[in-house]
């Protein structure tokens, strides 16, 4: 056995995959399937293993995943579907082209070419179409073809990231998710927490045809049990304090954990099972080289140096303030050193933030308005140009979320 088929971040877990505080879910899931003409719609942050929980429960094989982000047009989700499935999208438009020519007064036409000779004295307009006009019954409808391909197969739809599709195009897929519920599809839908009602809002026919299921991040022992799974088949004898350690910056994330797990693996030489029990010892060394080479496929540096730099200032140079370890920053510095303080943490009060800043700061700190007027900037910076919200701020709440905990480990390890 190696540790590469023991602790899989990129792949479906079977070894280590932890499912005792998914039980309820899954005998949720189980029922709503059983009853049948329902959408299951899974509600939990990014990274919290409801798609690991849908294959491992319903079977890998069994599974059609694909994804809303970047979707345009209900058609655009349904083609990733089919895409999915090898299924052939007939051509539904008509191609064809037209060459017409009119003639009036005095000539006439000998074939395609217009002689002018006094021997026709009536207008003639000629006309000659070629080109194939391909179509099919199915064709016009990809909703058709969809439930012709998936209704009552034992075959699962799971839809990632529905809440991207922007509000038009939710709108749309719901109606057609609908009848397709109705004609045998079984479809499954996912979303964010505070992105979960969409579904609803986009229809609300839909409403009593919904099993919601909700996800939240693992906690810490949940997350250290993948460590002690994966060192049990690898004849692997791990220091306690240690997986705790890693499980503390997984974030509540089991795809991190299993990042953090195998790049342990890595660095400590032991890539295969062995007939003698090795020891990883609790090291502050193996733990941060472990950290700093897992840092490295969490890539958010281009993020990072824009956040950095903060908007754009327009004339006038920003405050700087000393800082604890004898360096000087801005607010943004500030802030972000702030965010990667111990101990890890996904969502920021502002009493904390607050809190983390005078830490940083070594007397003065920013004023309130300046700190959550940062906030605001640096959630619109992160998210620019990414395909989902990985941070935001609540003006309601004062509270800053970062949505992907890749982000967290990378703001703590990534340099």
């Amino acid at each position: 056995m190696r540790a590469v088929d023991i602790f899989t971040p990129g792949k479906t877990p079977t070894v280590t995959f932890v499912d005792e505080h998914l039980k309820k879910n899954e005998s949720l899931l189980r029922d709503a399937l059983e009853q049948g003409g329902m959408l299951i719609s899974l509600s939990g942050p990014s990274k919290s293993g409801k798609t690991v929980f849908v294959k491992t429960v319903l079977g890998a094989d069994c599974v059609i995943a694909v994804t809303g982000a970047g979707v345009q047009s209900p058609d655009e989700l349904w083609d990733r579907v089919f895409h999915a499935i090898g299924t052939p999208i007939p051509k539904t438009l008509s191609q064809s082209q037209q060459e017409s020519s009119k003639v009036g007064g005095t000539g006439k036409v000998e074939g395609s070419v217009i002689v002018a000779k006094g021997e026709v004295s009536a207008s003639v307009e000629r006309s000659t179409a070629t080109g194939a006009d391909v179509s099919a019954d199915l064709a016009t409808s990809r909703l058709g073809l969809l439930i012709k391909e998936l209704a009552n197969t034992g075959m699962f739809l799971f839809i990632d990231d529905f809440h991207y599709m922007n509000r038009e195009v939710q709108e749309e897929v719901a109606r057609q998710i609908k009848d397709a519920i109705a004609s045998g599809v079984q479809i499954i839908s996912a979303s964010v927490p505070y992105r979960s009602e969409d579904v609803l809002r986009a229809n609300p026919d839909l409403r009593g045809r919904v099993v919601g299921i909700d996800f939240d991040y693992w906690d810490a022992d949940t997350l250290q049990r993948i460590g002690e799974l994966g060192c049990r088949a690898l004849n692997i004898s791990a220091d306690p304090q240690f997986l705790r350690s890693l499980a503390s910056e997984a974030a509540g994330s089991p795809q991190l954990m299993q990042a953090l797990c195998l790049n342990t693996c890595f660095e400590s030489d032991h890539r295969e099972r062995t007939d003698f029990t090795v020891t990883i010892e609790n090291s502050d060394a193996l733990f941060k080289s472990v950290c700093n080479r897992t840092a490295h496929s969490t890539d958010y540096s281009g993020t990072m140096e824009r956040l950095r730099e903060g908007p754009k200032t327009r004339g006038t140079d920003r405050i700087q303030y000393r800082l604890s370890d004898g360096s000087v920053g801005d607010v943004y510095t500030i802030l972000l050193r702030a965010l990667a303080m111990d101990p890890p943490n996904l969502h920021f009060r502002y009493a904390e933030l607050g809190s983390r800043i005078e830490r940083v700061c070594e007397t003065q700190t920013p004023v309130g308005s300046s700190v959550t007027g940062s906030c605001v900037h640096v959630a619109h910076i992160a998210n620019d140009g990414q395909e989902r919200d990985i941070m935001e701020w609540d003006a309601e709440e004062d509270v800053l979320h970062i949505r992907d905990p890749y982000l967290l480990f990378f703001m703590r390890w990534g340099e």
